[in-house]
């Protein structure tokens, strides 16, 4: 393994020199600086991490608290975990991923083993135990999400309320009176998620503002589940010809089972997902849908804990607009 010791005897400077250059500690003449650089190069030297962490009083690694919950559909946290690690790559930080259900206690775990220089928190909860712990901590954090309180906090999300509402102004536009939004799973709602209550807020809110007849229902995520909700819904409204869906792993199963009942998409029932592109893209007929843009709120939220870790001031709340996209399963 390259030394400090073999990068300054090759460039010809003291080891003190090489870490100077290295660690922007003090100021060396440029010629010295391209020299020891130059070496470097040559010789393929990487500073060792621990070394590099104590010079710049970092740990150069974010955490990204996901715990693994029920109703949480892993195929899209994914795409998050992926968006957060690319970006955070960007930034010379690697990701460590906090997934157990610790609540407080993982928060000020993780804050306090200084192995991260800040946190970036999922799966936020409309009145989350741990906003308290997160406005004490001495490493700053960023929330993909937000409770109703979110004073002092830095947060970012999709405006889910805005996404259910722009849901039901597309079905209305079409002629539909009745609407259903298929909402996430109940345990979902049950722990008081911010994004599902929010979609649900909006949705029911545009159906009033829109004098269109509406109901929802949580949806579980398994085909007999959503056999079984699909049906009933049916029976029970029959006037229904709109459905937002807002829970990524039951659309196909809703797809299908409207498919086995008779109803054509879109000439009987129109269907409406709140999802990434690519899932709403590879259904059979391709679903409009609005986006959920894991890869765009990753990056945000990086960007913004990089700058509160640099000093730099953030907005404390950043939602981004609703994307909907038009496509065969509300066409007529």
């Amino acid at each position: 393994m390259v030394t400090i010791a073999d990068v300054a005897r090759h460039a010809g400077v003291a080891p003190s020199t090489v870490s100077y250059v290295l660690t922007g500690r003090r100021s060396i003449s440029s010629a010295t600086k391209a020299r020891v650089e130059a070496s470097v190069r040559a010789l393929g030297y990487h500073p060792h991490a621990g070394a590099r962490s104590l010079a710049s009083n970092r740990a150069n690694v974010l955490a990204l608290v996901l715990p693994m919950r029920e109703g949480m559909h892993m195929p899209v946290l994914m795409q998050f975990v992926v968006a957060v690690a690319n970006a955070a790559r960007r930034h010379d930080h690697d990701v460590l991923l906090v997934t157990a259900d610790q609540g407080a206690a993982g928060l000020r775990r993780v804050a306090g083993s200084a192995q991260v220089d800040g946190l970036l928190v999922m799966d936020v909860e409309m009145h989350d135990e741990r906003v308290p712990v997160l406005r004490d901590l001495d490493r700053p954090s960023v929330l993909i999400g937000f409770p109703a309180d979110a004073a002092g906090l830095t947060c970012v999300d999709l405006d889910f309320a805005e996404a259910g509402s722009r849901c039901v102004d597309h079905l209305a536009d079409l002629g539909h009176t009745y609407v259903a939004l298929v909402g996430a799973p109940r345990a979902v709602y049950q722990r008081d998620t911010g994004f599902a209550h929010r979609t649900m807020a909006g949705f029911s809110a545009a159906a009033m503002r829109r004098g269109v007849s509406s109901t929802t229902l949580p949806t579980e995520t398994d085909h007999d589940s959503v056999r079984v909700a699909i049906t009933g819904l049916l029976e029970r409204h029959p006037a229904v010809t709109g459905l937002v869906v807002h829970n990524e792993a039951a659309l196909p199963s809703v797809v299908e089972v409207l498919r086995s009942l008779g109803r054509k998409v879109p000439d009987d029932v129109a269907v409406i997902a709140i999802c990434p592109d690519d899932q709403a893209e590879r259904l059979m007929p391709p679903l409009t849908s609005v986006a959920v843009p894991a890869e765009q709120l990753g990056h945000h939220a990086v960007a913004l804990l990089m700058a509160k870790l640099d000093r730099t001031p953030t907005p404390p709340l950043t939602l981004l607009p609703p994307r909907l996209t038009e496509r065969a399963s509300t066409t007529r």
